[in-house]
């Protein structure tokens, strides 16, 4: 079988739906049918009809055939402006009970945005460029690390910079322990206890544990689902003055799966060179675009070095490396040195082995396939959403990345559903720890980078079939 031939069907069966040519509900040609009509074999007119059910675009009747999928709105708008009193300790005490239902065993953890599985991570051939360093330099694990000292791979992030726009140098980068720890010494080195910080809102959780830790003060701004930031708001709050920091997702946001259109990171950009306030910027998925060429990141269009880039290859390629870098701008010689005081530095046997696996020319052959792969698994999530989450319910459509946020009718309350969830033996991120207040209460966060198995498959059925009772006794 070509596979040019099932992919020209599925893609031609693929618009004709998007396009409303094949409206919702319309069944679809037998396949033998469909393989009579165009001359095809069966097994072609088999692999086209399969890729459209992973995309979330038909379902499977019994004694019917296909049918083209119900529709999954996006959300279209942020719910920033919706009234929502602060409550740090109840977006505590949630992100609590998620964490300890993820130890609970037999759990199937829709949560964890951490890829589990031989596909999503190279773990062979890393393990042969970790042994390969290993032999050539075994002194290495006898000798202390010193600051940056993985020259190799500094080298290769300033190398693969460019196909983010990020034209940096060896002396703006340091490593860290994970893109966390950089994103705590960008802070550090900006702010002082009492400063306000403007986030996104919704923003990833971990970013208000950390501001509360240093001192500092969260301001939430408007982040609208597809188009990010709202810079409106953000303008205003500058002008307003007595922001020390700003903190955003720009590409491939987290929980939202969007990435701001390119203009606006030129005006993002243009911002804070004119207001000279620092942005730090998470790009942490940045490289899981679904788009290639990649769209560049805010800190292409950085004038003056206002902006730090914190990432690190924990989603790509090795998560228990914990191996993050830090693009400093004007501060890099400041965050070097606190990094030195804070941590020292991170292991040269690790750098090395990363930076070995990177010089072989492997990694971008995995992200491509990495890319694809998670398109694929969001898509088909996507289509499980639709098939059984209550009507009214609408997901983002993410441009990268492995992460989907969905908005379920108002009148089901988030926390409710967990709970029912994970006496079944599911758990998710509920939209509550997203911010500080309720305004996310009928939202949630579901990860879509591990194996789409039968108990995935299932475990998203269980909540849907928990949700549509919610609502049914909400209406009634």
């Amino acid at each position: 079988m070509a596979t040019n031939l099932y992919q020209s069907l599925a893609d031609e069966m693929a618009d004709a739906i998007r396009s409303g040519r094949l409206p919702v509900g319309a069944r679809l040609p037998s396949l033998r049918g469909l393989a009579t009509q165009r001359s095809l074999s069966l097994n072609t007119v088999i692999a086209a009809y399969r890729q459209l059910e992973d995309a979330g675009l038909v379902l499977p009747r019994p004694k019917a055939g296909f049918v083209v999928s119900p529709r999954l709105p996006e959300p279209t708008q942020s719910l920033r402006q919706a009234p929502s009193p602060p409550s740090a300790p109840a977006q505590q005490a949630m992100m609590a009970r998620v964490l300890a239902a993820q130890q609970q065993p037999g759990i199937v953890d829709l949560a964890f945005a951490g890829p589990r599985g031989k596909r999503f991570y190279p773990g062979a051939q890393l393990a042969r460029s970790t042994a390969q360093v290993l032999r050539r330099a075994a002194t290495t694990v006898e000798t202390y690390a010193r600051p940056n000292g993985a020259a190799r791979l500094l080298a290769q992030i300033v190398q693969r910079g460019p196909r983010l726009g990020l034209h940096t140098t060896v002396d703006r980068l340091v490593l860290t322990h994970g893109a966390m720890e950089a994103l705590q010494l960008a802070l550090r080195v900006v702010t002082k206890p009492g400063d306000a910080v403007a986030i996104e809102a919704p923003s990833y959780f971990n970013i208000y544990p950390l501001l509360r830790s240093l001192g500092l003060r969260a301001i939430e701004l408007p982040t609208h689902p597809r188009d990010g930031l709202d810079l409106d708001a953000l303008e205003a709050l500058l002008e307003a003055g007595g922001i020390a920091a700003i903190m955003a997702m720009p590409t491939v946001h987290n929980p939202l799966g969007g990435s701001m259109p390119v203009p606006n990171k030129q005006r993002l950009a243009a911002l804070v060179n004119h207001y000279q306030v620092p942005l730090i910027e998470d790009a942490v998925y940045a490289e899981l675009q679904f788009k290639e060429p990649l769209e560049p990141l805010a800190k292409s269009f950085d004038r003056d070095g206002w902006i730090m880039v914190c990432s690190g290859f924990s989603k790509t390629l090795a998560p228990d490396y914990r191996i993050g870098w830090l693009d400093g701008g004007r501060f890099a010689a400041d965050i070097q040195l606190l990094k030195f005081h804070s941590s020292g530095a991170e292991s040269r046997l690790l750098g090395d082995a990363v930076a070995a696996f990177l010089e072989a020319g492997n990694y971008e052959h995995h992200l491509r396939g990495l890319r694809r792969l998670y398109s694929d698994q969001v898509a088909h999530v996507r289509g499980l959403i639709a098939q059984h989450f209550p009507s009214g319910t609408s997901a983002t459509q993410p441009t990268g990345g492995f992460l989907l946020w969905v908005e379920l009718p108002a009148a089901i309350d988030a926390g409710d559903l967990f709970e029912q969830a994970l006496a079944e033996g599911v758990v998710f991120m509920p939209g509550q720890v997203y911010s500080r207040g309720a305004r996310y209460r009928h939202c949630l966060r579901l990860s879509c980078c591990q194996e789409l198995d039968a108990r995935f498959v299932g475990a998203i059925a269980t909540v849907g079939r928990l949700a549509n009772a919610l609502q049914a006794r909400a209406a009634g």
